[in-house]
């Protein structure tokens, strides 16, 4: 057994990606810039506590890093505080749960089925913290949570918290509606932006800090640039709580390569957001109406299908989504099957549905008319109308033309993998 064949199994993973369409919702690709950043030295040290109050020596440098990333958060989202530490999303959710709440607080939060992420449920972080979560009632037809029954429940249970964002969102959710209600029964509302953080920062979705949540989390790699870690933005308030429920609450060191590399991203970001989160959005649209005019099942057809990066599509009619993932599979087209709010939670392993995201194949420059076309290669590949191979060769055409990555201060081969031998 030697080294070289763990760079062997990455070098053919780069190779596989290069052939294949990545519509994986929650991941994206780092510009070379951020990548950098995480071979340096960065990544050997340790720097415990706040900007300017470390517990370690040798964290100057490092305090610069951090107080930029602060700076570049808060312009971003307009938020009054942000902590840069957490380095998942879970771990951010998990800091706020624990800033916002004690254990035995009711909280309201969207089911897995409905699109919940599994830390607002009761078997991840809000679990642990001992939190009893309630459901909120939710509107299949518009895919949203149903303000109004909402009410009617969150008066009789008074609910310490609300939780909003979710794995699964096509359209803004009712921050708004929901933050005047928390404030009536003295309660508070959180909104897990990780999907569409990139899209908030890029200005083409819900702002929810101006809408009147609290405590904002998110992860900073699906459609944000950056590499996988987090943030939180909240009210001035609630500053102290939180940044003590990170440090030293969920976290010690904080991985400061990819801090830096996300100071790049959130640069990046107040560059071109604006621009990629248009085209996003445009791309997921179109993507939905040519995979419908197609015959699929897309979901929200009355609404325009989606206002985010995502594509929700129920294909119980080819199968189920294990079925439909795995035959996109085949012909090197990523994606991953999808409980949809009518499915049973114990129908996890086989869903009706898929989710399809077009962030990644956004930065890599795609537009419509590439959308058009990955939609025909679906339909032919769920159908069976064409063979494996030449529906693979399809897709490894397709991606010959797309493999820089755009919305960047250079641009860079996606999919390059340093020559170590």
């Amino acid at each position: 057994m030697s080294f070289r064949q763990v760079y062997d199994i990455i070098e053919r993973h780069h190779r596989f990606y290069e052939v294949s369409i990545p519509l994986i919702a929650s991941e994206n690709l780092t510009s070379l810039s951020v990548r950098r950043c995480y071979v340096s030295d960065l990544g050997h040290r340790y720097a415990e506590g706040k900007v300017g109050e470390r517990f370690y020596q040798g964290c100057s440098f490092i305090d610069e890093v951090e107080d930029l990333a602060i700076r570049l958060t808060k312009e971003l989202f307009q938020a009054e505080h942000v902590n840069v530490q957490p380095i998942s999303g879970v771990v951010a959710n998990m800091a706020a749960f624990f800033a916002l709440t004690k254990p035995g607080d009711k909280i309201m939060a969207l089911s897995v089925p409905c699109g919940g992420h599994i830390s607002h449920d009761r078997f991840s972080a809000a679990g642990v913290r001992g939190l009893e979560i309630m459901y909120y009632p939710f509107d299949y037809e518009n895919m949203n949570v149903d303000v109004d029954k909402t009410i009617k429940v969150a008066e009789k249970e008074k609910p310490k918290l609300f939780v909003l964002g979710s794995s699964l969102i096509l359209f803004p959710q009712p921050v708004k509606e929901l933050s005047e209600f928390a404030a009536q029964i003295s309660a508070r509302l959180m909104y897990d932006a990780s999907h569409v953080l990139g899209l908030i920062a890029g200005g083409k979705f819900q702002q929810p800090l101006k809408e009147g949540a609290d405590v904002m989390t998110g992860s900073t790699h699906k459609t944000f640039f950056g590499p996988q870690r987090a943030i939180i933005a909240c009210k001035e308030e609630f500053s102290e709580t939180v940044d003590r429920a990170v440090f030293p609450g969920v976290i010690s060191n904080h991985h400061l390569n990819t801090l830096a590399g996300y100071v790049i991203a959130a640069m990046e970001m107040k560059e071109f957001g604006r621009e990629y989160a248009n085209q996003v959005v445009r791309n997921a649209k179109r993507l939905a109406e040519k995979m419908h005019e197609l015959g699929f099942k897309v979901v929200g057809e009355h609404l325009g299908f989606t206002e985010s990066h995502q594509v929700a599509v129920d294909v119980k009619e080819f199968g189920g989504g294990e079925k439909v993932a795995r035959k996109l599979e085949e012909v090197n087209i990523i994606l991953n099957k999808n409980l949809l709010p009518w499915d049973d939670l114990r129908s996890t392993s086989d869903p009706s549905g898929i989710r399809i995201g077009v962030q990644e194949v956004t930065r890599l420059g795609m537009k419509e008319d590439q959308m058009e076309i990955i939609a025909e290669i679906m339909w032919k590949a769920v159908n069976g109308k064409e063979n494996v191979e030449k529906l693979r060769n399809e897709v490894a055409d397709l991606k010959k033309e797309f493999s820089t990555i755009k919305y960047a201060f250079e641009e860079s081969k996606a999919y390059a993998f340093p020559e170590l031998r």
